[in-house]
């Protein structure tokens, strides 16, 4: 994967990790409740669990350095732990993960991290597009070592609270969020879409060449000669990999820069649609609107 394109498709979506709750339990334990928030992870830092879901045709054994990502699901229950009599029940949300987290035993305990991912309207759409209902990323996979050492230091931070723990746990979340979607590229059949063609070898230099010039005015020939095929068996494979014609996939790709452009800056309309390659700012907003559902005066307007 270029990992420089998925940077940045990461900074124009706003990807965020937000530690939301942990516990550690030895005897029998079980939590669960509805979810309210569209993408939902929980790395399993020690121990064995079984999560259940609406979107889970079996129960999924979660392992150690295991995460299990939800995409957009209504409930899920969570049970683990040894040993006889009715399971604990646990709210792992409702309590800071320091206070559940200090003093446990990674030989003998179950312990658990949980957390969201934020993303901006555009983000959400993405990513639960590449998702599947449920994700279950293998930390055992050789690959996913990275994975495994992130979930670690996460887990470290929350336990042991030194100076600089609440950055440290925020930096290491973010990272956290990369090296699942790293490790869920390498594991899984990706469907057609954005993160599927951000693997793909063969389309990797026409990508390239869209994110880095998108105001150039690329076509078939230009793209297909960058990445050495055919006109007709570029444009086959890029629609098969990616969903959309090469072109479709360029106008989302400025469609994304012209948002954060709209977010972050105080740049003219017009100024901006010169800079995207359009020959008025005209065509320019039509496109917007098309993509986004509102002008690009409206869009700056609800986000200021």
């Amino acid at each position: 994967m270029d990992g420089d394109q998925l940077s940045e498709v990461f900074d124009l979506v706003e990807v965020r990790g937000v530690l939301s709750g942990g516990f550690a339990a030895r005897d029998p334990w079980v939590t669960h409740g509805a979810l309210g928030t569209p993408l939902k992870f929980f790395a399993m830092v020690s121990g064995h669990a079984r999560l259940t879901t609406d979107a889970a045709a079996s129960p999924i054994d979660l392992e150690p350095g295991d995460v299990a990502v939800l995409n957009d699901r209504s409930w899920l229950r969570l049970e683990g732990g040894t040993g006889d009599g009715p399971p604990r029940e646990l709210r792992p949300d409702e309590n800071p993960p320091s206070t559940d987290l200090t003093g446990v035993d990674l030989d003998t305990d179950d312990i658990v991290v949980g957390g969201r991912v934020d993303l901006n309207p555009a983000g959400r759409a993405l990513l639960s597009a590449a998702l599947p209902p449920v994700a279950h990323i293998r930390g055992s996979a050789t690959a996913a070592f990275t994975l495994r050492g992130t979930i670690h230091r996460v887990f470290d931070e929350v336990r042991h609270r030194r100076i600089g723990a609440d950055f440290a746990i925020r930096q290491h979340v973010q990272l956290l969020v990369l090296e699942m979607v790293r490790a869920h590229v390498d594991q899984a059949d990706l469907p057609p879409g954005w993160l599927r063609v951000l693997t793909d070898e063969r389309l990797r230099p026409a990508i390239r060449l869209m994110h880095a010039d998108p105001g150039r005015p690329w076509n078939l020939d230009d793209l297909a000669t960058a990445a050495a095929m055919s006109r007709t068996s570029f444009a086959e494979r890029f629609r098969t990999v990616a969903d959309v014609p090469p072109l479709t996939y360029l106008s989302r790709w400025r469609m994304l820069l012209a948002q954060r452009a709209l977010r972050d800056t105080d740049i003219r309309v017009g100024a901006l649609a010169a800079n995207l390659g359009y020959t008025s700012e005209s065509a320019f907003s039509t496109a917007f609107k098309r993509q986004v559902g509102l002008s690009p005066l409206r869009y700056r307007q609800q986000i200021w």
